[in-house]
């Protein structure tokens, strides 16, 4: 018997208004709603459309990540406001991939490329989230990276000398929630 291998190709309209042609591995299909408000996260996230990732949040999510520390409810929603407010008409762009889903918790890798404000230097950030949901949304998000690596890719040798410091994360996450609070009583129009 003569075996036939067939590769089925897919034409997509993509983001750029041009066809691209997909493998069969790379079309992703899911039965699974929270495998999908990952997906949904992350695509609004790529255009920068801050009200659709807060769709995605419950009202009393948690997200935590080296960064910002813990942020709860609406400073969640507002950190990922102010900052696609902050990159819109900028250099940043994300990818994502692994999204999987088991036992009520999810989980994602993805990696953000931009330009920080403050020294101008290029960043390349990967993070691997997990992620809990509640009532059809996300409850818990959990950001992990290598804080000590991004200390270095945005300060250079003052990121090398104190991003590994305990010193380091906390003066940082004071500045981040000093930030938001900032865009809140700016953007927003009120204090928390």
């Amino acid at each position: 018997m003569i075996g036939i291998l067939i590769v089925f190709q897919i034409i997509r309209w993509n983001d750029t208004k041009e066809y691209k042609m997909l493998n069969m591995s790379e079309l992703k299909i899911s039965n699974n709603k929270n495998t999908d408000l990952i997906e949904k996260f992350y695509e609004a996230f790529k255009i920068l459309d801050a009200e659709a990732m807060a769709e995605c949040y419950h009202d009393a999510v948690v997200f935590k990540d080296p960064a910002f520390g813990i942020l709860k409810g609406n400073k969640a929603k507002n950190m990922w406001r102010m900052l696609c407010a902050n990159q819109k008409g900028k250099d940043f762009k994300i990818s994502y991939s692994n999204i999987k889903y088991s036992d009520g918790k999810g989980s994602a890798h993805w990696q953000a490329y931009y330009t920080f404000g403050k020294t101008g230097r290029k960043i390349h950030n990967k993070i691997d989230a997990e992620f809990e949901f509640k009532d059809g949304k996300i409850i818990k998000h959990t950001d992990r990276f290598n804080l000590y690596s991004w200390s270095q890719q945005a300060f250079g040798f003052t990121g090398y000398m104190m991003g590994w410091t305990s010193f380091f994360k906390k003066k940082l996450q004071k500045q981040t929630k000093d930030m938001i609070l900032e865009f809140e009583v700016q953007k927003v129009g009120k204090t928390p």
